[in-house]
């Protein structure tokens, strides 16, 4: 980083800085370790001497979470780990009973974000005729918000009777998640002015009389990759076209890692363990309650809790699970 032509190459010295904040994360937790190591060399000639402080307890809780910090940090080893997330959530088949399911699914997320220190922006949302939603996209911001997030990545099951069918009977539907690292404005992803199809219309969902009577809300089309992304979050047509640039940045940056993934593992022989359209999680409401991770056999029986956010057990899974297989979550 002292070499003085260092910053004059964005491309190569963003990986660098990436390594480094990472580095210092982990080095900030280690330090307040080893300066927890000392007193609780204070706390245990306390404890010999047959003293108790409530104190000790506040203390101990914290070294736990601190030590379980630094353990989750180890894991997420990846190259876009430390980044933001752009989580893009769609319905399957099957019409109000999948899109009621998607809304589930984007609720469940955004508990999970606020109960976990995360900033959550919906970004775009396109709401179902009768219920639930047709897409929705979040940015999920902060300290390896990508790291934790990319193993949802998958189709995700729903069983339950069905509260839209008049005769109670039991339905099982099906809901897309994606997730894409937000790119840093230092990488540069070549998106030509010609290959664009920008779409203009009116925004939908909450936003008052401005949202019905303007043209808001964008949508850009990339006609070489054929992704297509939205954007209606703002009142700006302006500021809504340069959120959905950021996204189709993203998911431009994600395409071509995931190409770099399969080329590499074609080179070294292995299969990748899960696909883009693989189901990787079952939510069972009903003949029993019990939500299930396919990959890693994690099960947790208190499903409503689950859909209130709590998805820890199945991220931890998951990392620990790569970890174990020397994968990361998200080696390019």
């Amino acid at each position: 980083m002292e070499a003085p032509d260092f910053w004059d190459n964005p491309e190569a010295s963003s990986p660098v800085l990436r390594t480094r904040r990472a580095l210092e994360r982990r080095l900030k937790t280690l330090t307040r370790l080893r300066n927890d190591s000392d007193e609780l060399a204070t706390w245990r000639e306390l404890i010999e001497e047959g003293e108790h402080d409530p104190d000790l307890d506040v203390f101990l809780s914290r070294i736990k979470v601190e030590v379980k910090q630094l353990e989750l940090q180890l894991k997420l080893g990846g190259e876009d780990d430390d980044k933001n997330a752009l989580l893009a959530i769609h319905p399957g088949a099957g019409g109000t009973e999948s899109q009621d399911w998607a809304e589930m699914l984007l609720r469940m997320y955004l508990r999970w974000a606020e109960s976990n220190g995360f900033e959550a922006e919906l970004l775009d949302r396109l709401d179902g005729e009768e219920a639930g939603i047709k897409s929705a996209t979040v940015a999920v911001r902060g300290d390896y918000a990508y790291g934790y997030l990319n193993g949802e990545r998958g189709v995700h099951r729903l069983v339950r009777i069905s509260p839209y069918d008049a005769a109670s009977r039991r339905h099982t539907s099906f809901a897309s998640v994606d997730v894409y690292p937000e790119v840093d404005d230092d990488v540069t992803i070549e998106i030509e002015d010609k290959d664009l199809r920008i779409d203009t219309y009116r925004a939908s969902g909450a936003g008052g009389q401005h949202v019905n009577k303007t043209e808001s809300a964008v949508r850009i089309t990339h006609a070489p990759s054929k992704i297509v992304v939205s954007c209606q979050n703002e009142r700006s047509q302006m500021k809504n076209r340069a959120t959905a640039m950021k996204i189709l940045r993203a998911r431009l940056y994600d395409r071509e890692m995931q190409k770099r993934r399969e080329e590499q593992a074609k080179r070294e022989g292995e299969k990748l363990d899960s696909g883009w359209g693989s189901q990787i999680r079952s939510y069972v409401l009903h003949p029993y309650r019990m939500v299930k991770d396919h990959r890693t056999g994690t099960e947790v029986g208190d499903a409503q809790r689950v859909l209130d956010g709590g998805i820890g057990e199945f991220i931890e899974a998951w990392l620990e699970a790569n970890l174990e297989t020397g994968g990361g979550s998200s080696d390019a």
